[in-house]
């Protein structure tokens, strides 16, 4: 309840979704919420699903990383958020272990849009600006996120960014 009070606070608009668990592939998501906003008029696409604690990272990271490097890269507001991926009860490409999409504890994001109609997609080649944008973005995240995977890491990740909060060792971070 901690969390959805936290979410409130930051005006994050959400939905109360039922449970979720398949017992034989080990998929499981308690508590999920379904975003509507991130918080202050940036919304984000449907059927964002996820647990309460990453969709108060991403809400964080929107206002406290992005929408500041939108202001400062292009002079405008960020509007939104087009999610590629949240709870999706699968294991990792090219591996047994369970994603952590399967946990409600992942977000890919494949692109941005500007309050001036402008798009910002997350590709291996942008325009100049927009790769300074999101380079900015991309290495801001490592931290608030334990793993942080875009283009150039493989070839699963070449047209969004994946973010999650997977423990790890030493509470490091994994970022490509």
């Amino acid at each position: 309840m901690a969390c959805r009070e936290r979410l409130k606070a930051l005006g994050v608009e959400f939905e109360e979704h039922k449970a979720e668990h398949d017992a034989e592939i080990g998929c499981s998501i308690p508590y999920p919420i379904v975003l509507k906003t991130l918080g202050k008029s940036i919304s984000i696409g449907s059927g964002t699903e996820l647990n309460c604690r990453m969709a108060e990272a991403a809400a964080r990271f929107a206002a406290d990383v992005v929408r500041p490097a939108v202001r400062a890269e292009f002079g405008t507001d960020l509007k939104s958020i087009t999610q590629a991926s949240a709870y999706v009860c699968r294991p990792r490409h090219g591996g047994g272990k369970l994603s952590e999409h399967a946990f409600g504890n992942a977000l890919d994001i494949a692109s941005f849009t500007l309050s001036d109609g402008r798009t910002i997609d997350i590709g291996p080649a942008p325009p100049e600006k927009d790769e300074k944008f999101l380079n900015t973005v991309r290495k801001a995240a490592c931290g608030p996120f334990k793993t942080v995977l875009g283009p150039g890491a493989d070839p699963d990740h070449a047209l969004h960014f994946h973010f999650d909060l997977e423990p790890r060792r030493n509470g490091g971070t994994f970022c490509q």
